[in-house]
C-alpha cells in the first residue's frame, strides 16, 4: 500500500486550529441540519431552519439570486421528482383506504378503552420491572392487518402532484408572519397540513413541526408568539406534536418504529413534563400506533419465577415476553403492505414464462452464481442476490436470459448513474433499464396495464439495500400477478435513507432462495473492500498505487491534501480529470465536511462569485430531488425559472424555490449521497474529529465507490481500524421480520 499515488508534494502546512466537533448523528448524512435556536417569537431560528437543508444556502448564497430575465417562458413539464411525489401520494391514498375497517380512534380527551388501553398498560409494564401485562387479541394479530391477501391494484400514476394552491400558501404565510416565522416556510407547511392549514396552525401552532426542518424549540417560539401565556410545556397539543416529530426523526435514521421506553426518554429530553400522558394522548388521537410484538426470549426480569415446592400447580404459566413499539401509521401500514406482498410472491409460483427446461437452457454453461440466479428465478416469485460491483453482471445475465425466453424483463437501479452501469452490462440486449423512482412515477419503464400494474413479467431491482419500506411497498404492489421479483445488492453498504431495512430483513428471514455471488471485485481496491466487509482493515499490495494512504495531522491539512490529490496527483498519475474524481467525507459540517471541501475545490476547479444562488456555470453539483436520492451534475446556466443542470439522466431545470433545498456543490459528497455512484478515482477523507461517527458500513461504502484508484486522507489513526472491526452498522428497529414470520414457509437454506 502506497503513501501517495504519485510524487507527493513535499510542502508542509502550518498547524491549523482544531476542527469543530464533527456531526455525530446516526448516520450523519441522514440528519437534517440543526438551525440555531432563537428567542421566543423571533423568526431568525426558523429562517435558519429553512436554509439549513440546502448546501447553496449555507455557502455562497450572498452571491445573488437566479436572474429574472428573458421573456415569458412556457410552463415546464412536471419533473421526475414531482412525478415521484405524486406516486407516493397515490400509495398513501391507497393505504388510507385500508383503514376503513379499523376502529375509530378515541375522541380527544377521552379515556382509552379496549385494545388501546391494554396496549398502553403493556407499554408501562414492559419497561418497568414488573411482569408485563400481555394482551394478545383473539380475533386479530397485534398489528393492523388486511382482512384478506387480496392483491392491491394501484391506480394509474397521476402526471403531476396537486400541490397547495397559491391562496392556501398566502393564508399560511399570514399566520407565520403573526408568529414571527419566515414566509419561506409557507409552501412546506401548506403541503404538510393540507386543506385549512392556516386554521390548523392558529388552533395548534405546534403543528408547524410538520414542516421539514423545523425543530421543537423553534415551534415553541412560534406558539408563544401566537398564544402568549397559553403556550405551556404541558400543553397536550405540544406533547402530541413532539411525539410525531421524534418518530419522523427516527424514520430519517432508518427506524419504522421506536421502543416505548426510548420514546418516553426522548420526550422527557424535549421538556415534555409527562411523557406517559403525551403517548396516551397521541394514541387516543390516532397520531401513532402501538404494537406489542412477542419476543423469542425475554430478559430475566420479564420471566416469572420458577415453580418450587409448595407452588400453586394451578397457577397460570408465565406470560411470554413482549416488545412494545410505537410508530407512525404511515410507515406501519407501508411495512404491513410490504409484508403481505412479499409473502404473496413467496407463496405463489410465477405464472409468466416457460417451464423449467427452457430456463435451464438459458443459464449458459450451467455453473457459477449467474447460472444459479437464473435457475432460482425460474421457479420462484421472489429471489435475493447479493454481491459487489462486479457481481452486477449476474442480474444482467438473468435479464438477458429472461428476454431471450420472451419475458418482459426490466431492471431498476437506485439512480441514473447506477442505471447507466446496468445498461452497459446488458450489452444491447432487448431489456429495459430504469430507476426505481422513474419506474414508480411512470416517467420510466414499461408503463402500466389496464389494471394499473407494471407491464412486465420479471423485475430485477439493483441497489436493493437502498429500498425503504414505502418504495418497496409501492414496487411490490405494482407487480402483476405471476410476476417474478429479484432483489439484488451489496448487503455491506449503508442502508436506505428512509425507514426500514428491507433487504437485510429478507436476507435474515431466508424464506426465499438467496444466491450469494462468487464474483469478487478485482484488483487491490476490491481486495481492500472485501477485507473491510469481513471486519478487517489490512494492507494490500498495490504495485501501481491503486490504493494510497495519505496521513494528515489536522482537518486543515486534510482539506489541502484533498485538493492536491483531486487537481494534481491523481490526474498526473492516473490520467483521471478532476471532474471524474469523487471525494467522500463523513458529513456536511465540520472543518473537513462537504461544505469546506466543496468551497476549496470550487476555488481551484471553477472559481467564480456564485452569481446564481451561490453557483456558477461549470460548477459540479449534487442534486437531491427527493430524500435519499442524489445525482451528480454540472450547472449549465440560469434561466428565469431556475438553474439548468446537465445530469446523468439528462438536463434538469431546478425551480428557483427548490435550489436551496435540493442543490449542493458536488465535488465532495457524503457516503449516503454517493452510495449508488461509482467513479474511476475516489478520495475518502476521514478527519480527526470523525472517529466516533465511523462504522464499518460507512467505510465499506466510501471505499467501494472507487474503480481504478482509492486515496484515503487519514486523520483518525487507529480509530479507522476500530470502526471496521468493532462497529458493523447502526441498528434499525423494524417490524418486517415479525410481520413476515407467520406468512412464510420454513426458512430456505440454499
Amino acid at each position: 500500500m502506497s503513501t501517495d499515488p504519485a510524487a507527493a508534494p513535499t510542502d508542509e502546512d502550518a498547524p491549523a486550529p482544531q476542527a469543530a466537533a464533527h456531526e455525530d448523528a446516526p448516520p450523519p448524512e441522514h440528519r437534517p441540519e440543526e438551525a440555531p435556536v432563537g428567542g421566543p417569537g423571533e423568526g431568525e431560528a426558523l429562517a435558519a431552519a429553512v436554509q439549513g437543508e440546502g448546501g447553496a444556502a449555507d455557502a455562497g448564497q450572498d452571491g445573488g439570486e437566479v436572474p429574472a430575465g428573458g421573456g415569458e417562458a412556457a410552463a415546464p413539464a412536471p419533473s421526475a421528482a414531482e412525478a415521484e411525489l405524486a406516486a407516493q401520494r397515490e400509495l398513501r391514498r391507497r393505504i388510507e383506504e385500508r383503514k376503513a375497517g379499523r376502529e375509530v380512534p378515541v375522541e380527544a380527551g377521552g379515556k382509552l378503552q379496549g385494545i388501546a388501553a391494554d396496549l398502553l398498560a403493556a407499554v408501562k409494564a414492559v419497561e418497568g420491572g414488573a411482569t408485563p401485562i400481555v394482551f394478545v387479541p383473539e380475533t386479530a394479530p397485534a398489528a393492523p392487518r388486511r382482512p384478506a391477501p387480496e392483491p392491491a391494484r394501484p391506480a394509474p400514476v397521476p402526471a403531476a402532484p396537486a400541490g397547495p394552491s397559491d391562496r392556501a400558501v398566502d393564508e399560511v404565510a399570514a399566520v407565520l408572519a403573526d408568529g414571527g416565522a419566515p414566509a419561506a416556510l409557507a409552501p412546506a407547511a401548506a403541503e404538510a397540513l393540507g386543506d385549512g392549514a392556516a386554521e390548523v396552525l392558529r388552533e395548534d401552532p405546534w403543528r408547524l413541526l410538520s414542516a421539514r426542518g423545523v425543530r421543537p424549540e423553534q415551534a415553541d417560539g412560534f406558539a408563544r408568539a401566537l398564544l402568549g401565556a397559553g403556550a405551556r410545556p404541558d400543553d397536550a397539543r405540544r406533547g402530541r406534536a413532539v411525539t410525531g416529530w421524534l418518530l419522523e426523526q427516527a424514520a430519517l435514521a432508518g427506524h419504522t418504529a421506536l421502543e416505548a421506553g426510548a420514546l418516553r426518554a426522548a420526550l422527557a429530553q424535549r421538556a415534555v413534563p409527562d411523557p406517559e400522558a403525551a403517548l396516551r394522548d397521541a394514541v387516543a388521537e390516532g397520531d401513532v400506533l402501538v404494537f406489542q410484538d412477542p419476543l423469542d426470549g425475554g430478559a430475566p426480569g420479564d420471566q416469572a419465577p420458577a415453580a418450587g415446592p409448595g407452588a400453586d400447580e394451578a397457577a397460570e404459566p408465565a406470560a411470554p415476553p413482549v416488545r412494545v413499539l410505537i410508530g407512525l401509521e404511515r410507515y406501519a401500514l407501508a411495512e404491513e403492505s410490504l409484508a403481505d406482498g412479499l409473502a404473496g410472491l413467496v407463496n405463489t409460483r410465477p405464472a409468466a414464462g416457460p417451464g423449467p427446461a427452457p430456463w435451464q437452457g438459458a443459464d449458459g454453461e450451467g455453473r457459477g452464481s449467474a447460472a444459479e440466479l437464473i435457475r432460482a428465478a425460474a421457479g420462484h416469485g421472489l429471489v435475493l442476490h447479493s454481491g459487489g460491483e462486479a457481481a452486477r453482471a449476474e442480474p444482467a445475465a438473468l435479464l438477458t436470459a429472461a428476454a431471450s425466453l420472451g419475458l418482459r424483463a426490466w431492471g431498476a437501479a437506485h439512480g441514473p448513474d447506477s442505471r447507466a452501469r446496468l445498461s452497459a452490462a446488458l450489452s444491447g440486449a432487448e431489456v429495459g433499464a430504469a430507476t426505481v423512482a422513474g419506474l414508480l412515477s411512470g416517467a420510466e419503464g414499461p408503463g402500466r396495464d389496464a389494471e394499473g400494474s407494471l407491464a412486465l413479467d420479471l423485475l430485477v431491482v439493483l441497489d436493493a439495500p437502498q429500498l425503504d419500506v414505502e418504495s418497496a411497498a409501492a414496487l411490490v404492489e405494482a407487480l402483476p400477478d405471476g410476476a417474478r421479483l429479484v432483489l439484488s445488492g451489496d448487503p455491506a453498504v449503508l442502508g436506505s435513507a428512509g425507514p426500514g431495512r428491507v433487504f437485510g430483513d429478507l436476507l435474515a428471514a431466508r424464506a426465499c432462495p438467496v444466491v450469494v455471488s462468487r464474483t469478487p471485485d478485482p484488483g487491490p481496491v476490491g481486495e481492500l473492500v472485501s477485507g473491510v466487509g469481513a471486519g478487517e482493515l489490512a494492507a494490500v499490495d498495490a504495485p501501481g498505487h491503486e490504493v494510497a494512504i495519505v496521513p494528515v495531522r489536522d482537518p486543515a491539512e486534510a482539506v489541502h491534501r484533498t485538493v492536491q490529490l483531486v487537481t494534481e496527483s491523481v490526474p498526473r498519475a492516473f490520467q483521471v480529470p478532476p471532474e471524474q474524481t469523487l471525494v467522500v467525507t463523513p458529513g456536511h459540517g465540520g472543518a473537513a465536511g462537504t461544505r469546506v471541501l466543496n468551497a476549496a475545490l470550487k476555488e481551484k476547479c471553477n472559481p467564480g462569485p456564485g452569481r446564481f444562488a451561490g453557483f456558477d456555470p461549470g460548477d459540479r453539483v449534487a442534486y437531491s430531488p427527493a430524500p435519499g436520492r442524489t445525482e451528480l451534475g454540472q450547472v449549465v446556466g440560469a434561466e428565469q425559472e431556475g438553474l439548468r443542470l446537465r445530469c446523468a439522466g439528462g438536463e434538469v431545470l431546478v425551480a428557483r424555490d427548490r435550489v436551496a433545498g435540493t442543490l449542493r456543490h458536488g465535488w465532495a459528497v457524503t457516503a449516503h449521497q454517493g452510495v449508488a455512484l461509482r467513479a474511476p478515482a475516489v478520495v475518502v477523507v476521514v478527519p480527526g474529529d470523525a472517529g466516533a461517527s465511523l462504522t464499518r458500513d460507512w467505510v465499506y461504502t466510501a471505499f467501494a465507490r472507487a474503480g481504478r484508484h482509492l486515496s484515503v486522507v487519514q486523520g483518525v489513526g487507529p480509530a479507522l481500524s476500530t470502526a471496521v472491526a468493532d462497529r458493523p452498522s447502526k441498528p434499525r428497529t423494524t417490524r418486517l421480520p415479525l410481520l413476515l414470520r407467520p406468512q412464510l414457509p420454513t426458512p430456505v437454506t440454499a
